[in-house]
């Protein structure tokens, strides 16, 4: 029991140092691809092409004076931020970042907890971090963060909606909410034990899940809490320091957590094709499969990012419309469809 113990450990502070790591190069991923996209280099002086960029920018937050607003309520002004980080983090700790390692006789799972309502917990704590926002933007007692945090949270009620009822189709296929058994689900061998992923069966509720993703994450175009143009930074304007550092890494590693949330759910997790069929020891197919599994992330983290500097944003009436009259239609439709050709191959 004390070396699972001391194992759950060791991937709890190793999921939560990848997490950051990944948050931190984000950033630096973000303005390659913008640089990329718009035909500029990006930054490439502090370190080989620029690869200590995000040192130097933690550097820059860490010095930065902090700052309160005298008419701020001054205990929530603190909290608002720690809420955002603290739910980001958490969402985490129930994705299975891998299959069993086998290390002398004993069988350890990458995954630091395996809940059987392992979706409900994700959606509990996503849903917990819009208050983050909605602190952080009410205790600045400026009009455009207040502003920003209204938006934010009734974006986040729109687009929530919507995306548990996509997830509701899935659970309809898988009958589990757990995880680690949606993910070995879509894994296996070549014949009758291969499993397609989930995105075979599902391509609407994926469509419905990534587009609702975007919106709970504040992305392009979907960044309507914190638009410069219109509420100077939205709910974190009168931030600074690392405060701030908290809202923008927050935004991040939810980037991060969904991209793991969507690879899981829809394309095999950490399974990938013929992995059983290798003939290679169970511990080199585990590791293969974590790394398939970041790949995956990668590929999606990438791909929030294209669609940021690619997409235009929406204008607010558009963002709602979108929400209540498309995609809570359509994902009610998915699940009755769903239901009906479950009815019909039974």
């Amino acid at each position: 029991m004390s070396e699972v113990l001391t194992f759950k450990l060791i991937l709890v502070f190793a999921v939560f140092g990848i997490t950051l790591l990944v948050a931190m190069y984000s950033t630096y991923l973000e303005r390659k691809v913008a640089a990329f996209i718009q035909d500029r280099v990006g930054p490439d002086r502090a370190g080989p092409f620029g690869l200590l960029q995000p040192l130097a920018d933690g550097v820059k937050m860490f010095m930065k004076e902090e700052i309160i607003p005298n008419v701020s309520n001054k205990t929530l002004f603190i909290i608002g931020p720690c809420i955002a980080m603290l739910t980001a983090i958490m969402a985490g700790v129930v994705i299975p970042w891998g299959g069993t390692l086998e290390i002398n006789g004993t069988q350890y799972n990458l995954q630091i907890a395996d809940l059987n309502i392992g979706i409900l917990y994700i959606f509990a704590v996503v849903s917990f971090g819009v208050y983050g926002i909605m602190v952080g933007g009410w205790a600045s007692n400026n009009k455009f963060s207040l502003l920003g945090a209204i938006r934010a949270s009734a974006q986040m009620i729109s687009y929530e909606l919507a995306m548990g009822l996509s997830i509701i189709a899935l659970i309809m296929i898988t009958g589990t909410l757990s995880l680690s058994e949606i993910s070995s689900m879509q894994g296996g061998g070549i014949g009758d034990q291969w499993n397609l992923w989930n995105i075979v069966y599902q391509p609407v509720g994926f469509m419905i899940f990534i587009i609702c993703a975007f919106a709970e994450c504040n992305r392009m175009p979907f960044d309507l809490p914190e638009t410069e143009t219109e509420l100077v930074g939205g709910y974190h304007t009168e931030y600074s320091s690392m405060k701030l550092g908290f809202y923008l890494f927050a935004e991040y590693i939810n980037m991060f957590t969904s991209s793991a949330v969507m690879s899981t759910l829809y394309f095999g997790g950490y399974n990938f094709p013929f992995m059983n069929d290798l003939g290679l020891a169970p511990n080199v197919v585990t590791i293969l499969g974590t790394v398939a599994l970041f790949l995956k992330i990668g590929f999606f983290i990438f791909f929030f990012m294209w669609v940021r500097w690619t997409l235009p944003r929406f204008r607010y009436d558009q963002l709602m419309n979108l929400g209540w009259k498309v995609l809570i239609p359509l994902a009610i439709l998915n699940v009755a469809i769903t239901g009906l050709v479950m009815i019909l191959t039974q």
